[in-house]
């Protein structure tokens, strides 16, 4: 970021021998991936991502198998209800349960040494314990698979993992082209890469927004506010969003300030491309910034700070801002991003609802440090929070 600042809004940094073009700032992430979305749309894969993957499943594949997978998870996520009525009565039903502050999980940095240089791995112990814990999570998937593929009735459609095993069958029966992508390893990690980015994801945003409210006490007076003017003491709905401004553009400023994915998932060109005067060639890695178009200079009036002023006009009425981007864009954008948005304002205005966050005894607000861990995911610093019941 901050050699954009010298370099411009295109530039060439070396991981190790690995050239990568760094695109900064809203204007040339925009115009990188919806203007130039297949030139700019396929994944670079870092070596430790095809060590886990190889290629198979959504987030870190290319190509024809990719395009069926997210297609499919796509559609099969609307089938059951994703930005609708139908999954919003799961969440509501999750929050009854959720009782304390979600943990955060310690972040090793090896990875992405190995990532540079990826010879090292002979030398990495810590390597093979990763593979190991991985093949572990991956036993368990497999487990839950062989169980639902046991218990498969088609006239029973209980999730993703069924529609996948039935479309299997439909796709194999008819003799389609399609049907050489519906295979154990595509299910596998496309169940895989379900379950991590709709979890970690959510989990470190909602992690954020009670850090920020318990650091900035004065906004969350005002969200408490309006969710006891409007909604009183009943659940939250989707629907109430229209009528919490204030509220809505808090989850907002979070989702921007959180910045949880700073680098974006790393692309590739998958041709040569001429891009502002620059010629790439295929095969570049290439990290559009986000970090860089959520704290544009030229598109927020204070992008360091946290102000929900960002997203309200001057009536009071939310308004929505083109360099809002934490989902990314173009044919890489969040494929859950409608269920991820349900997700954070249901659980954060019932959070609030019956919870006043603060310092723990002995801190004041401004000893709250919101210096992120660093690493893929950008997670609070570890910090205890005190949360209040308001009955």
């Amino acid at each position: 970021l901050q050699l954009s600042l010298k370099y411009g809004p295109v530039s060439t940094i070396h991981f190790g021998p690995k050239k990568t073009v760094v695109l900064a700032g809203y204007k040339a992430v925009k115009e990188a991936l919806i203007n130039f979305a297949e030139e700019f749309g396929d994944r670079d894969m870092a070596p430790i991502f095809k060590d886990i993957t190889k290629g198979h499943g959504i987030v870190f594949a290319n190509g024809d198998s990719w395009k069926e997978m997210r297609r499919f998870a796509l559609s099969t996520l609307r089938d059951f209800g994703m930005g609708k009525r139908g999954i919003e009565e799961k969440i509501i039903e999750e929050i009854h349960y959720m009782t304390e502050v979600f943990a955060n999980v310690k972040v090793c940095f090896w990875w992405q040494l190995y990532n540079i240089f990826p010879r090292l791995r002979p030398w990495l112990k810590v390597w093979t314990s990763l593979m190991n814990t991985i093949e572990v999570s991956l036993e368990q998937e497999r487990e839950l698979i062989r169980k639902l593929q046991e218990t498969l009735n088609s006239e029973d459609k209980r999730g993703f993992v069924d529609a996948f095993l039935l479309r299997q069958q439909e796709v194999k029966k008819s003799g389609e082209q399609v049907s050489q992508y519906y295979h154990k390893k595509n299910l596998l990690y496309t169940v895989t890469n379900l379950n991590a980015a709709g979890t970690d994801t959510t989990a470190t945003t909602l992690c954020w927004g009670l850090l920020f409210m318990a650091k900035y006490p004065h906004i969350q007076d005002r969200v408490q506010e309006e969710l006891d003017r409007v909604i009183g003491g009943r659940q939250t709905r989707v629907e109430d969003r229209k009528n919490l401004p204030y509220t809505d553009a808090v989850v907002h400023e979070i989702l921007r300030m959180a910045n949880i994915v700073p680098l974006n998932l790393p692309h590739v060109t998958s041709c040569d491309v001429v891009f502002q005067g620059y010629h790439i060639r295929k095969g570049t890695a290439v990290i559009p910034l986000l970090t860089s178009v959520l704290r544009d200079e030229s598109e927020w009036e204070s992008p360091n700070t946290f102000n929900p002023g960002h997203f309200l006009d001057d009536q009071g009425r939310f308004m929505k801002r083109d360099a809002f981007m934490p989902f990314s864009a173009g044919r890489r954008v969040c494929l859950g991003e409608s269920l991820a948005r349900m997700e954070i304002f249901l659980f954060f205005t019932s959070l609030l609802q019956k919870f006043r966050f603060t310092p723990p005894p002995g801190l004041s607000e401004s000893d709250l440090d919101l210096t992120p861990t660093v690493g893929l995911i950008y997670n609070p610093p570890t910090h205890k929070l005190c949360a209040v019941s308001r009955a």
